[in-house]
This record gives structure tokens, C-alpha cells and sequence, in this order.
């Protein structure tokens, strides 16, 4: 049974001011300091409204991090998996929305401001939790619970500060809440803004519990966050040409606490609510309304569930629920959207699901299971992603298996040639007599992982359709932890501790080729990221917070779009731009620019 999380309220509290408005027939509201009338100094009153602010910066990542309605948000969604990187590019139909052609891309372009603004309102939230916390008023029933609303809440601001660093370079330093307005703001150095987050994480790392209600943060959730510090902070230094090794040496402890802690571990034999099925999809013309008759099995098409599919199941994510690799879950499920709303559903399979029923449609219709649900292909996986990681010795790999990135597709249109056999994918693709793809064709139509769409839709009995899954989303699971730990190695020159760490995720893959030492290297570590934590990692801050020219490099190497190619050619930056209206509203200081832009 699934443990209950802690109730996040759907409501975010003002602190700034906050105004209620009650029905009164004399003057007495406006009497001097009236009761009715909520400032930042008589807002808190009580343990429970701190810990409704500690919810609200919860809530905050869940906005940015898990997409949960169709449109409102393509610029987080955009950024979240990497629009535009090695990784994701953008299908034929959405090509005005393209995000690696910096031939229009300017410090005004919406998604670089709506990521900094976003993060921005966590540290907004995250500094009014702490003022709250810290205020004299509050009864706590222990000091244990005051420390826990106050880690929670250093830990988002450290973690927003770490990302805006990542990928905005130095950033203005916010620790204290506003109540009027400032145009003063000042520019910190990238590495004055790890250094911050830095300094928060490890004064609370001690405050903050080994285990926690499903949900919330935990002790790993901090260590593993240092480690990607002191890796940020490393490669600054070498840079700059000083020494880095004490900053990699660092990653790899925090780390190492992690791994080697005993509380975690690969999960490499099957478990959880479906540990005894195996992935059953169906075919069928679902635009007549015909049920799903029809399944892979009965045609001869059987797919094999593994480890790596079970990860992805419906009531199979949460570390209380015996998912001994999950360390941070964002709550999704169908009872908290059935008392929350649609902030607590995952819109995967509509924002990154292929639409086989417009270029397909000759052959697949529909928005079932066997299609992979409602999918409007707002980005798309480039072909690195689907297929070069997995060519040639690197193809035989349980995450390369049907069941976690499905490539096998049946007809479902009765009466037509393919109807229950296998479709080829050159037909899908549209390809010429001279073997080129159709850009429409192969932009929309793509393997479907196991992480954004299921056999098994919940809700549509009542009413729900395929757009949605309802279940728990990663956060962190420890398969990052231990990449983060092989990059501290080869950083630092020890290649053969590297290979063994991407080892662990090989064998558990039950890959036939394991790396050596002298596989090593920055591309290895970013290709079998890509293989691990497709649809998990946002590939913007592992690219950016590499330094150098690796960014532009893979960019240029493996977006589907040529415009990426021939508008980087002379460029040199590795940093997103300030966005320009925080440059134009604060107007008494100057907020420079990052190069480049």
C-alpha cells in the first residue's frame, strides 16, 4: 500500500502582503493595525503555517520539474529535458519554437527568463519559510522542528542558487525578504554563488534526516547536491589554473557517503506492483472506438519486462515503497490528484509523446497504449538519443529493451497491409529511395520510453485519457549519484575508479560490453548519462556546467536541425544570458552581461 505524503496545500502564502477582507458594519477596520490585516511581521503565528511556506518552495519544484498540464509551461518543459542540447530538439511542426538556433535566440528569449524567474520565486519562498522560522512568536514542540523547517528551506535556496549558477554564471545573492522595491541589485561571480550554496548545504547536511515521509527531502539529497558543487567548483578552478583536486576529492566523499551508507542500493531483481508481468500493449482502431482486443503477446510480439521497467511502475518509485535507488520522489498519484487537482498528475506522454496518427497514420492510429498514449510532440528525442548511444557493442543493454524504450510497433488499422505485423521503421520515417528521412516523419514518430507513457493508463474508466500518468516522479535517483561520483574520478585522473562506478549501471543493465579505463572520457560519461537518465537529467546544466567548449560541441555534433551547426560557429559562450528585462528593471546598478550575448 502506498504510504500517504505530507499534505502540500495548493494555495502559496503572500508573505509580502497579504489582505483578507471581512463583512463589518461599523468602522472598526479601520482602526490602527487592524486584526484583518496580514503583514509579513503577523503573518506567522504558528508551526503549522512555517511549515505551509516549507510546502509552498515543494511545490515550486514540482512546478518546474514535473510537467503537469499541456501548455502552460513549454518554457519549463522545454528547459526541463533539455530542448535544444545533444539530447532533445524540437519536431518539424513546433519548429518556430527551436531553442539551438542562435541566430534568433537573444537575452529576451522567454524560456531564459522564465527559468531565472522561476528560481528566483523559490529562493522568494525559501527566504520567507526561513524569516518565519527564525521568528521569536513561533511555539515549536521542538527545537528538532524548527532546525528541520529551517534546513528544508536553506536546502531549496542552496539548490536554486546552485542551478542559477550552473546555468546564468554569477547571480545576485538574495538572503533576505523585500518589502519594497529594489533596482540595486548586484552580480556575484559564479564562483561566489556555488561558494553560497556550498556554505548552506553543508551547515544544515547535519539537520536534515536519513529518512523522511515519501516526498520530502533527505540527508542524500544534500550530499549528493555538494558532490555536483564541488565538481562545479572544481572546474572553475581549473579554468582560473588553480588546483582542483581538493574540490573533485570532496564530490567523491559526499558521494561515497551516499553509495557506500548501506541505505541505498541498485535495484537488480524484479519488484513492486507488477515484479510478476510483463509490459502488455494492445492494438486496435481506438478512433472507431473499438476496444483493445488485440495485444503484442497474441500476435507474437511479446515484450519481457525487467528491473529497469519496474522502476517506472505505478506504486513502485518511492523508497517506502522498497525502491532502494530513490532518494528524492515529487508525489503524483491518482489520490493526490483526485484531492488536489491537476498540479498532481505528470503530462509525459502528451508533451513527449510521437503523434504516430498524423505522420504514421497510414499504418497507426490512435492515441492508446499501443501508441503510447495522446502524445503532441511538444519536443523530441534527437537521434543520439534514440540511436546512437545504443550502435554497435553499446546496443545490447536492458535500457535499449522493448519494454523500457519500445521500437516495435503494430499496425492497428484493420484491413490494411500491416494491420497486427510489425511496421518498418523506413516506411514510418517516410524515407526516399535514397534512404533520407522525412523531417515531419522522423521528428514526430520515435521510440517511446518507458518513463513517459505505460500500458496501463490510470483513470481512464473514469474519464481520464492517455495524456497523463499518474504516478510518483524522480527527483534523484542514486544510478546520478554514482555518474556524478565516475566524473569526480576521471576528473581527478583516476579512470579505472570511474569505469568501475559506470560498471554498476552497465552490469545492472545486464550490458554484454562493460567499459575499461581507457574508455573514459568526457563523452562516455555524458552518453551513458544519456542512457541512464533519459527523461530525468536536465541535460542544460550537465552540458553548461562542464566549462570549455564541450556544450557548443555536442550541440553542434548531434542536434537534428543544421540551423544549431552554422549559427554556433563563431560562438564561445558557455552560459545562458541575464535575462534582459532583470537587466533593464534594475536600474541603479548595472548588471553585466555574460560574454557572448
Amino acid at each position: 500500500m502506498k504510504m500517504r505524503t505530507f499534505k502540500i496545500k495548493k494555495y502559496i502564502i503572500i508573505t509580502l502582503a497579504a489582505v483578507t477582507f471581512n463583512s463589518c458594519n461599523d468602522a472598526a477596520f479601520l482602526r490602527e493595525d487592524p486584526e484583518t490585516f496580514y503583514t509579513i511581521d503577523n503573518i506567522f503565528t504558528s508551526q503549522d503555517q512555517v511549515d505551509q511556506v516549507v510546502a509552498t518552495c515543494y511545490l515550486r519544484m514540482r512546478h518546474m520539474f514535473c510537467p503537469h498540464n499541456n501548455w502552460g509551461e513549454l518554457d519549463l518543459w522545454s528547459y526541463r529535458m533539455g530542448n535544444g542540447t545533444d539530447m532533445f530538439d524540437v519536431p518539424t511542426i513546433r519548429y518556430s519554437y527551436r531553442f539551438n538556433d542562435y541566430s534568433i535566440l537573444s537575452s529576451q528569449s522567454g524560456v531564459y527568463n522564465a527559468v531565472y524567474s522561476n528560481y528566483y520565486y523559490l529562493i522568494t519562498s525559501a527566504n520567507s519559510a526561513i524569516y518565519a522560522a527564525e521568528k521569536d512568536n513561533i511555539v515549536w514542540d521542538s527545537e528538532a522542528s524548527r532546525k528541520w523547517a529551517l534546513a528544508q528551506a536553506r536546502f531549496f535556496r542552496a539548490f536554486a542558487y546552485r542551478n542559477l549558477g550552473e546555468l546564468f554564471g554569477g547571480v545576485p545573492i538574495v538572503t533576505e525578504i523585500t518589502t519594497t522595491p529594489r533596482y540595486n541589485y548586484e552580480r556575484t561571480s559564479r564562483m561566489a554563488t556555488y561558494q553560497f550554496a556550498i556554505d548552506e548545504l553543508e551547515d544544515i547536511v547535519n539537520d536534515v534526516p536519513e529518512t523522511a515521509e515519501a516526498g520530502r527531502i533527505v540527508r542524500a539529497v544534500i550530499q549528493h547536491n555538494l558532490c555536483q558543487l564541488y565538481i562545479d567548483k572544481g572546474v572553475l578552478l581549473e579554468e582560473e589554473g588553480q588546483n582542483s583536486q581538493d574540490a573533485y576529492e570532496k564530490a567523491i566523499e559526499y558521494a561515497s557517503d551516499i553509495i557506500n551508507s548501506g541505505q541505498y542500493e541498485l535495484m537488480t531483481e524484479r519488484f513492486g506492483t507488477r515484479k510478476n508481468e510483463n509490459p502488455e500493449f494492445y492494438y486496435a482502431n481506438s478512433v472507431a472506438g473499438q476496444s483493445p482486443e488485440h495485444s503484442y503477446s497474441a500476435a507474437g510480439y511479446p515484450i519481457e519486462g525487467n528491473v529497469f521497467w519496474d522502476l517506472f511502475q505505478e506504486g513502485n518509485l518511492d523508497y517506502q515503497e522498497s525502491n532502494k535507488e530513490a532518494i528524492w520522489v515529487s508525489q503524483s498519484d491518482y489520490n493526490l490528484y483526485k484531492e488536489e487537482g491537476d498540479d498532481f498528475r505528470l503530462y509525459y506522454s502528451a508533451i513527449y509523446g510521437p503523434v504516430f496518427r498524423d505522420q504514421g497514420g497510414s499504418y497507426l492510429n490512435g492515441n492508446m497504449e499501443d501508441v503510447g498514449g495522446l502524445g503532441m510532440v511538444q519536443i523530441c528525442p534527437t537521434f543520439y538519443t534514440r540511436d546512437k548511444i545504443y550502435t554497435d557493442k553499446w546496443a545490447d543493454d536492458m535500457r535499449n529493451s522493448e519494454a523500457v524504450f519500445r521500437r516495435t510497433f503494430l499496425g492497428n488499422i484493420p484491413g490494411t497491409e500491416f494491420y497486427g505485423k510489425l511496421v518498418p521503421w523506413h516506411l514510418l520515417y517516410k524515407e526516399d529511395a535514397n534512404g533520407i528521412k522525412n523531417d515531419a516523419a522522423a521528428t514526430m514518430l520515435f521510440p517511446i520510453s518507458c518513463k513517459i507513457a505505460t500500458d496501463k493508463y490510470t483513470g481512464i474508466a473514469d474519464g481520464q485519457n492517455y495524456t497523463a500518468l499518474f504516478r510518483d516522479d524522480y527527483l534523484l535517483r542514486l544510478p546520478e549519484t554514482i555518474l556524478l561520483r565516475a566524473e569526480a574520478y576521471w576528473r581527478i585522473g583516476n579512470n579505472a575508479a570511474a569505469a568501475i562506478d559506470i560498471n554498476k549501471l552497465r552490469t545492472r543493465a545486464k550490458c554484454s560490453y562493460l567499459v575499461s579505463a581507457s574508455d573514459i572520457n568526457v563523452d562516455l560519461i555524458l552518453d551513458e548519462r544519456a542512457r541512464e537518465l533519459v527523461y530525468e537529467e536536465s541535460r542544460w546544466n550537465t552540458l553548461l556546467r562542464m566549462g570549455g567548449t564541450i556544450a557548443i560541441d555536442r550541440i553542434k555534433k548531434y542536434s537534428y536541425w543544421p540551423c544549431a551547426n552554422t549559427s554556433l560557429e563563431n560562438k564561445s559562450f558557455n552560459l545562458w544570458p541575464i535575462p534582459q528585462s532583470v537587466i533593464d528593471t534594475n536600474k541603479d546598478v548595472v548588471l553585466e552581461q555574460n560574454k557572448g550575448w
